[in-house]
């Protein structure tokens, strides 16, 4: 397994491993070493005949902030800066293109993830625990694609892998809004399977749901996979790379920094349309 990890710890208990998000950032935001780690555990754990499943999971309350936005600006600020050219646009495009292969690892991984989430999911953590085969959540579990109320369009997965599991109604009304949903309505919609009273349950319910799906035959289980995915990839990878153009093209506005300068300053934004 890759050395020296900053944002990411793996375990692995008989065929099970487990993938336990580290932050740096609070609640284990998804900083530049989280995206630049993932695609290398995820594809490592592909390769690995010992691993026929993987867990999932967050340190701490959390499952994940989503994006650590102060951390990754620094990367986005030519673009952000007045009227972005070609130039910087072409380097945004690599850049969203560069995370969403991060997250399609995950998808890509051809031992079966499941996802076990406790307290905030919110934005980049949907978009992750929606390249993962299974989700279960603890009680107390939070979800949010709340890209929309940061002047966003989110485009790392949640948009084109979340219709094929909760449905385009409730994925429109996600994603519209922005709002706030507990374990019991994410149950309900069938964002996850199944409920937990808390974060110790439902991380055990999830090393012991991948050691069942560990002992059949491995090969047989990663060909039910690639046959489950085989309509829904290529539909995937068509929507990320019409979202990260159209993002190239449209994500600067005064709305989002509005929403960069409201964030930072801890105060609701006020969006104009421009």
């Amino acid at each position: 397994m890759a050395d020296n990890l900053v944002s990411l710890q793996v375990k692995q208990s008989g065929h099970v491993a487990e993938v336990t998000l580290l932050g740096p950032g609070k609640g284990n935001a998804m900083g530049p070493d989280f995206w630049r780690e993932l695609p290398i555990v995820f594809r490592e754990l592909d390769a690995d005949p010992a691993v026929r499943a993987v867990v999932l999971t967050g340190s701490g309350k959390h499952f994940s902030y989503g994006l650590d936005l102060p951390a990754m600006m620094g990367s986005w600020s030519d673009m952000l800066a007045g009227e972005a050219l070609a130039g910087p646009r072409t380097k945004f495009l690599d850049k969203v293109r560069e995370m969403q292969d991060s997250v399609t690892a995950v998808a890509d991984c051809r031992k079966p993830v499941v996802a076990a989430v406790s307290g905030w999911c919110i934005g980049g953590g949907v978009d992750l625990i929606s390249a993962a085969d299974i989700r279960l959540a603890s009680a107390d579990a939070k979800f949010s694609v709340r890209e929309v109320k940061v002047a966003i369009v989110a485009d790392i997965g949640s948009l084109q892998r979340l219709s094929g599991i909760i449905g385009e109604g409730h994925l429109r009304e996600l994603a519209y809004t922005g709002k706030d949903i507990d374990a019991a309505r994410a149950e309900k919609i069938g964002l996850v399977n199944d409920v937990y009273p808390d974060q110790e349950a439902v991380l055990e319910a999830a090393r012991t749901l991948a050691a069942d799906i560990a002992k059949n035959p491995p090969l047989v289980v990663q060909g039910t996979k690639d046959v489950l995915d085989h309509d829904r990839a290529p539909r995937v990878a068509e929507g990320l790379r019409y979202v990260s153009v159209w993002n190239s093209a449209f994500l600067p506005s005064k709305d989002l920094g509005e929403a960069v300068q409201a964030f930072l300053a801890r105060r609701d934004p006020e969006f104009t349309g421009e």
